[in-house]
C-alpha cells in the first residue's frame, strides 16, 4: 500500500475511528485501526467487538492499493504531531512507514487478516431515515443525562422510541430524565430499543452535514447507522443494550401548578454564578420564586455565600423554594441553544421540569438544603 493523504483529513478520521477501538485489551489487534487503500479512497475501520466503525477519506492519492493494521494510538499521535500538509503512508510487510517533509516513522503493525470484521450496511433493510441535523439535536439533548454505570435498569444507554415518523430519545440516570422529540424522513411501524452511549457519542462526532441523512437498520442484537450517501458515507454498528428501560412516562409530572419562562442564557449565567460558592458537601443552589423575582442562593462552610436575583415577568403560582444540583440545570441549558425555556414546579420536594415547547422535556429531582 502507498497513499499520499491530506494530513488534516487523515487526522480527523483517525481521531474518530480511534474512539472506537479498545483502550485496553489482551488482544493487540483490538487496539488497532485497519486501513484499506482501494478505488482511489482510504477506508479506516476499528472495533472493540461491541461497536464497529467504517469511515472513508477521499482527500488521498492512492498510488498502490493495499491493507494495513496498525496501533491506533501511535498512528494518531504521529499524524497529529505533524505540521505537514500531506503525509505518505506506505506498508512493508506488516509495518507502516509514515513520511512527512522532514520526518520518517516506522510503526510495527499486525497481519490485517487478524482484524475482526466490521459489519457493512449493504443489503440491510432500512428501518428509519432522518436528517442528520435532527438526529444530532436529539442526541445532544439526551445523551448527557444517561447513566455512566450499570444498574438494575438498562439506563446506561438511550431509549430509541419511534412510532411511525415520530421519534423520541429518552435518557435518565435516576436523578434526572431528558426527553427529546423529532420527526423522521421515513419510518413505519414502531421501534423501541436501547442504544449504548458510546455509539451515539460517535455518531454525534461523525455527523458534519446537518442536511445529509442517516439511515438506520436494526436486527435482533445490533443497530447500524449509515451517515450520508455515496462512497464517503460512514457506517457504524453497535450491539444494543440488553434489559428493560424504566417506565419513564410515569416520572414526568403532569400536575405542576407553578410556571415561569426564562431566556436560557440569563438563567444559565445566574446558575453558574450561584454555583461558584458550592462544594461537594453543599452542592445545591436554592431557588426562591415569587411573583416578581427569582433569588438564587448558595452557601458553603468556610467558603462563603452567594445571592443572585433575576426579575420575573410571567411567574404564575404561589411562591416556592426548591433546591437543585446546579450542574444538572446547566447541563440542560447547554443543549437548548438560544431558545426560551419554561420551568414548571409543584413543591420543594417534587421534581422540577424544564421545557422547550413540546420538543424537549427535562425532569430534575430536587436536593435537600439545610
Amino acid at each position: 500500500m502507498k497513499v499520499i493523504c491530506d494530513r488534516s483529513a487523515l487526522a480527523d478520521a483517525v481521531n474518530i475511528v480511534g474512539g472506537v477501538v479498545a483502550t485496553r485489551s489482551p488482544s493487540p489487534v483490538l487496539l488497532c485501526v485497519k486501513l484499506t487503500a482501494k478505488d482511489g479512497r482510504l477506508i479506516l475501520e476499528g472495533t472493540d467487538l461491541e461497536v464497529g466503525l467504517r469511515l472513508g477519506v477521499d482527500q488521498v492519492d492512492v498510488q498502490e492499493e493495499g491493507v494495513a493494521l496498525v496501533p491506533a494510538d501511535k498512528l494518531s499521535q504521529i499524524v497529529r504531531a505533524s505540521d505537514d500538509s500531506t503525509l505518505t503512508l506506505e506498508t512493508e510487510d506488516h509495518a507502516m512507514h509514515i513520511r512527512g517533509e522532514d520526518s520518517h516513522f516506522k510503526v510495527f503493525g499486525f497481519d490485517p487478516s487478524e482484524a475482526p470484521a466490521v459489519r457493512d450496511f449493504e443489503g440491510l433493510e432500512v428501518n428509519t431515515e432522518l436528517e442528520c441535523g435532527v438526529f444530532k439535536t436529539l442526541i445532544s439533548r439526551t445523551l448527557f443525562a444517561a447513566a455512566a454505570e450499570h444498574s438494575r435498569y438498562a439506563i446506561n444507554g438511550v431509549l430509541f422510541d419511534r412510532d411511525g415518523r415520530k421519534l423520541r430519545l429518552i435518557a435518565t440516570d435516576g436523578r434526572r430524565l431528558a426527553l427529546a422529540k423529532g420527526t423522521c424522513v421515513s419510518g413505519e411501524g414502531t421501534v423501541r430499543t436501547i442504544i449504548p452511549v458510546k455509539a451515539l457519542t460517535l455518531i454525534n462526532k461523525i455527523i458534519d452535514d446537518p442536511e445529509a441523512t442517516v439511515k438506520i437498520a436494526i436486527d435482533e442484537s445490533q443497530i447500524l447507522f449509515k451517515v450520508g450517501d455515496g462512497p464517503d458515507s460512514a457506517v457504524l454498528s453497535s450491539n444494543l443494550v440488553e434489559g428493560a428501560f424504566p417506565p419513564f412516562e410515569d416520572v414526568i409530572p403532569k400536575d405542576q401548578d407553578k410556571r415561569v419562562s426564562f431566556e436560557a442564557g440569563v438563567l444559565s449565567s445566574a446558575i453558574r454564578r450561584a454555583a461558584l460558592l458550592t462544594n461537594e458537601e453543599s452542592k445545591g443552589v436554592r431557588l426562591s420564586f415569587n411573583e416578581h423575582k427569582l433569588t438564587l442562593t448558595s452557601r458553603a462552610p468556610e467558603m462563603g455565600e452567594a445571592e443572585i436575583q433575576i426579575d420575573l415577568k410571567d411567574y404564575s403560582g404561589d411562591p416556592v423554594e426548591i433546591g437543585f444540583n446546579p450542574g444538572f440545570i446547566t447541563d440542560a441549558l447547554k443543549v437548548v441553544g438560544n431558545n426560551d425555556v419554561i420551568i414548571e414546579l409543584k413543591a420543594s420536594n417534587k421534581p422540577g421540569v424544564i421545557k422547550i415547547g413540546t420538543d424537549f422535556t427535562y425532569v430534575i429531582m430536587p436536593v435537600n438544603l439545610q
